[in-house]
């Protein structure tokens, strides 16, 4: 054999214009989205600088909002916005991951495309639709769920007991609420991220359980679960992005107190993004300067969470089945 025959061939693939324009737009499109994430990052922190200089590092430990003495901070909205979010988190996780395995495991396979399109739609609806329905429907079925929860679980844990519990207002415009009326709201995003997941599972591994001997479940629980461990982790933080920056829903259903909530089911509680539709319009100056501050700390937040959750995802990719 000569040395012609045994060297190794050098193949380079021919650049079509098509794939060069492709290339070049997507390449422009991830430019864009970063920039503009980035402008606005900047953006936030310049108008936030007066603020963040009166206060430093108190702005984050402080739960009171005094910006005419210069003594605030996001420590109570902070606490609050995790809160509710946490909440709607509880509500929305489980619900969806139900939804989601039902929608792509068990239902009819003439009623799937209804279904995915309802979801889509739920996910629509605009916000400040879901804050009157929470406002006028669910709360007033919920004040009674929540009080049997003080009543029963309150002695064994005390966070969820309430002062002045004979009284419906005081269990009323609580972060429980908002938290189950937001968890609503992220219900269609979580579904509809994990259906898609779960959908993808490879059908060989499906054919190959099932001609072993496996009852359905026994292939959703074995198979399609673990194939789809990044779509229910990142169906669960991108619903948790949502809920972090939810306004109007809560902003219609809480009642305002600007104090560290320890009790979710008392009436009282605030966000930060409650915070700024509700002192926008009156503030200038420093105070102005503290609302993008806080709007600073909560795109910050949420970025934080994103990257934890890309981070577990990496560590996680779909088809990594496990026995």
């Amino acid at each position: 054999m000569t040395a012609a025959a045994t060297s190794r061939r050098e193949i380079a693939p021919s650049s079509t214009p098509a794939d060069k324009a492709f290339r070049g737009t997507v390449r422009g499109a991830a430019v864009l989205a970063l920039s503009v994430m980035g402008l606005i990052g900047v953006f936030l922190f310049l108008r936030a600088l007066p603020a963040l200089q009166v206060t430093g590092w108190r702005f984050l430990t402080t739960a009171e909002w005094l910006p005419g003495v210069g003594h605030f901070g996001v420590a109570a909205v902070l606490e609050g916005t995790i809160l509710i979010a946490g909440i709607a988190l509880l509500v929305a996780v489980p619900v969806g991951f139900g939804a989601s395995i039902w929608i792509a495991e068990y239902a009819p396979r003439h009623l799937r495309p209804a279904l995915v399109s309802l979801v889509d739609l739920m996910a629509a609806v605009p916000s400040i639709v879901y804050g009157l329905w929470g406002f006028f429907f669910v709360q007033p079925h919920l004040i009674p769920v929540s009080r049997w929860l003080s009543e029963n679980l309150g002695p064994a844990l005390p966070f969820l007991r309430v002062d002045n519990a004979e009284t419906d207002s005081s269990f009323a415009s609580s972060a429980f609420i908002a938290g189950c009326v937001v968890g609503v709201m992220v219900v269609p995003t979580v579904t509809s991220i994990m259906r898609e997941v779960f959908s993808q599972a490879p059908t060989g591994e499906r054919e190959a359980a099932l001609a072993l001997g496996g009852t359905q479940w026994a292939v959703v629980r074995r198979v399609v679960v673990p194939f789809g461990r990044s779509g229910i982790i990142g169906g669960s933080m991108l619903g948790l992005g949502r809920a972090l920056g939810e306004t109007v829903a809560v902003y219609l259903i809480i009642s305002p107190v600007f104090a560290v909530t320890t009790h979710p089911l008392q009436s009282g509680t605030h966000t930060i993004s409650a915070l700024i539709a509700t002192l926008s319009t009156e503030s200038s100056g420093v105070a102005l300067s503290g609302l993008l501050a806080a709007g600073l700390v909560l795109f910050l937040f949420t970025l934080l969470v994103n990257a934890g959750a890309a981070v577990v995802v990496n560590r996680s990719r779909s088809g990594q089945v496990t026995g």
